[in-house]
């Protein structure tokens, strides 16, 4: 077993990228330990306004925050949830009825006008509104009526990691918090996520398979399926490798097709009933004879080609997220080295995304 990332050692490569995957433990502790009072008043006043519907706003790294927010409200709650298109708004002027809707508008920076400029329109339709954010003085929350700060600190690699768990552990306090609960399964996270991280030269001699990928798939249902498509956009960002995430029951309505055993297969298989769900989907990739790798439970990965096996026996399957996503960011940190990339600091991006 390795010592965990290194916090930013040094002039190398990937070192603040790095050292903020190592502080992932730290930040969790903190939510729980800082943030749940805040949290869970702000939970307690919008359930008292009884929100008949709620719409999730983001980009990028937080619109998959968003849609793991989207099972936990649908699942969890049994409030029907949807993912705003907001050019709706910013672009065509549209001026839906959002009186007694609850807008969720998740973003790092707060900064983004796109996003803003949604808020303010949500808000002036009669919404109750709610930014969720790494930047308590941020545009996002002056036109916001209630604010959540995931507390992650700040995060100076381009990439985002720690704001990515931090933002998923906060939006699970405050859906639970919604029915009035209290979050107790998230205790155990901190401890798991530093016993993940110390895997380091697990991750690093598993890129060595994927060096020269030209193409990755990656596919999870339910509660895996947003942490199939951050992992997807880690690795593209940082490595340029275009990697594609489908949902399991996407992937075989037509996308199957392309599998072979020279492109690989990422599989986040959650322990529970998203898991199962995927099981299908994993013998039709195994029939291929598929490069299949699998980031999920002891049984899964010992019957792929590869994987990492996740400590998740006796964790809910709505935190799991929180967990599966580690290995994935280690692995696109750990191909994008072995590219001989800098993780840090991908070309043609920015840390603020000035959308309209």
């Amino acid at each position: 077993m390795s010592a965990p990332y290194p916090a930013g050692e040094g002039e190398l490569p990937g070192r603040i990228m790095s050292g903020e995957m190592a502080e992932q433990p730290a930040v969790l502790r903190r939510i729980l330990d800082q943030g749940i009072p805040a949290i869970r008043a702000v939970a307690a006043e919008i359930a008292a306004r009884r929100p008949r519907f709620v719409l999730l706003t983001a980009r990028g790294t937080s619109d998959n925050a968003a849609l793991y927010a989207k099972y936990l409200i649908e699942i969890t709650l049994g409030l029907p949830c949807g993912l705003a298109s907001m050019s709706t708004t910013t672009a065509y002027g549209a001026k839906p009825d959002l009186k007694d809707v609850l807008v969720v508008t998740v973003s790092q920076s707060g900064g983004s006008p796109d996003l803003v400029a949604s808020a303010k329109a949500a808000r002036e339709a009669g919404a109750v509104t709610l930014a969720v954010t790494n930047n308590p003085d941020s545009p996002l929350v002056a036109v916001s009526e209630y604010h959540i700060d995931v507390l992650a600190g700040p995060e100076k690699a381009l990439p985002a990691t720690k704001t990515y768990t931090a933002s998923l552990l906060s939006l699970y306090l405050f859906v639970v918090g919604l029915r009035g609960g209290d979050g107790a399964a998230a205790a155990i996270l901190p401890e798991l996520a530093e016993a993940i991280l110390a895997r380091g030269d697990e991750v690093k001699a598993l890129a060595s398979r994927y060096r020269f990928a030209e193409r990755m798939v990656i596919t999870s249902r339910g509660y895996g399926y947003p942490t199939a498509k951050e992992a997807a956009l880690k690795l593209m960002e940082t490595s340029y490798i275009p990697a594609l995430s489908y949902s399991g029951a996407d992937l075989l309505h037509g996308p199957l097709a392309m599998v072979d055993n020279i492109s690989p297969v990422i599989a986040v298989v959650t322990d529970g009933r998203g898991g199962e769900a995927l099981q299908p989907v994993l013998d039709r990739l195994r029939g291929r004879g598929a490069d299949l790798f699998v980031v999920g439970p002891k049984a899964q990965v010992a019957a792929a080609s590869a994987g990492f096996v996740l400590p998740t026996a006796g964790v809910a399957e709505e935190v799991q997220p929180i967990l599966e996503i580690l290995p994935l960011q280690m692995l696109a940190y750990e191909v994008t080295i072995a590219r001989g990339q800098d993780p840090d600091a991908p070309r043609a991006l920015a840390k603020v995304t000035e959308t309209h």
